[in-house]
């Protein structure tokens, strides 16, 4: 039986943990920077509402995926929201696709992979920052801040590229050219989140959001209407080249040129709270092509995350997760 280290607790972190830890060959452990699972996966409590500010929604297209998630709607985690947004001038056009989103808000879908893994094979490992990894003989050792190690025989990086690339540099861990290449290409696009807590709900199209990819505010829902928030709170997603821009800048500002977007659809309301939430690796711009890549000359090694392969966000994760976790085992 090998154990396998997992590193970083978000969903493709967890998926690779329930497919390693489904066959009862391999035991796992998943170390997370965070205070809880989730990464993307994120809801934010603002004042009495609840925001998805990550993630806002799924789709499905591969049938390795739907089978995880109609398990998802039987246990009665995830529910379809729509089969399509409006831009704001018409109503929402349905082109056939449910777009699903999750009781609670998505992280409520990583704490249920959490609390599905089997105890007796799977460590879930919180407020664990690694500094440094590098070979152990035919296995891994990951070393935190606290100066604790983790050994393991195998090992799945679910991080951002750029944060495991600089994980394995900390341990002097020497990739191939044509691996360290490969994921030297991989790039990511920044978004800046804005959360708007009102007293009145806004009058946004069914179903509750608006998607405009062309637009610098490419996406505004409330999370209300979308079923989890006990509160009118909004979600505006700002684009690539605005997140950039301003990506330091002070929440003021920001918040001021958000403002117009969202008052269009509630003129009279006041705001309660605001707040703006950053991503730095939120989108991938240049994605690796396969789903996941196994390094060469080094103990088993794979990377995965919604940066590999060439599906959705979160479907591609889940793919990229279930084929790390068998290349590393393989």
């Amino acid at each position: 039986m090998s154990h396998i280290i997992i590193l970083g607790a978000g969903l493709s972190g967890l998926m690779a943990a329930h497919r390693l830890t489904a066959s009862g060959g391999h035991t796992v452990t998943v170390l997370d920077k965070g205070r809880s699972v989730g990464g993307r996966l994120a809801t934010r409590r603002v004042g009495g509402g609840h925001a998805d500010h990550g993630a806002q929604f799924f789709t499905v297209r591969e049938p390795l995926f739907d089978a995880h998630v109609q398990r998802w709607l039987a246990d009665g985690v995830a529910y379809e929201w729509s089969r399509g947004w409006s831009d704001g001038t018409a109503p929402a056009k349905t082109d056939g696709f449910p777009r699903y989103a999750v009781k609670g808000g998505l992280n409520a879908l990583a704490t249920y992979l959490q609390g599905t893994l089997p105890t007796e094979s799977a460590s879930v490992r919180v407020n664990v920052k690694a500094t440094a990894i590098q070979p152990d003989g035919a296995g891994w050792c990951i070393t935190d801040e606290a100066g604790a190690t983790f050994i393991g025989d195998g090992l799945i990086l679910t991080a951002p590229v750029p944060q495991s690339l600089a994980l394995l540099d900390a341990g002097q861990t020497k990739l191939t050219p044509g691996d360290r290449a490969a994921l030297e290409a991989v790039r990511y696009d920044p978004c800046l989140c804005g959360l708007i807590l009102l007293d009145r709900p806004a009058n946004l199209p069914e179903p509750g959001a608006v998607q405009r990819p062309d637009f610098w505010v490419t996406w505004l829902a409330d999370n209300q209407r979308k079923g989890i928030s006990a509160a009118p709170l909004l979600t505006l997603h700002a684009n690539p080249a605005y997140s950039a821009e301003h990506y330091d800048a002070p929440d003021e500002p920001i918040l001021a040129d958000l403002e117009p977007v969202w008052r269009a659809y509630a003129p009279d309301a006041v705001v309660v709270e605001a707040q703006v939430k950053r991503w730095r690796y939120s989108h991938p711009s240049v994605m690796h092509p396969t789903p996941t890549l196994l390094a060469e000359n080094l103990p088993p090694l794979a990377f995965a995350g919604d940066a590999f392969g060439d599906r959705s966000r979160i479907e591609g994760a889940v793919l990229s997760a279930l084929a790390a976790a068998d290349a590393v085992v393989g």
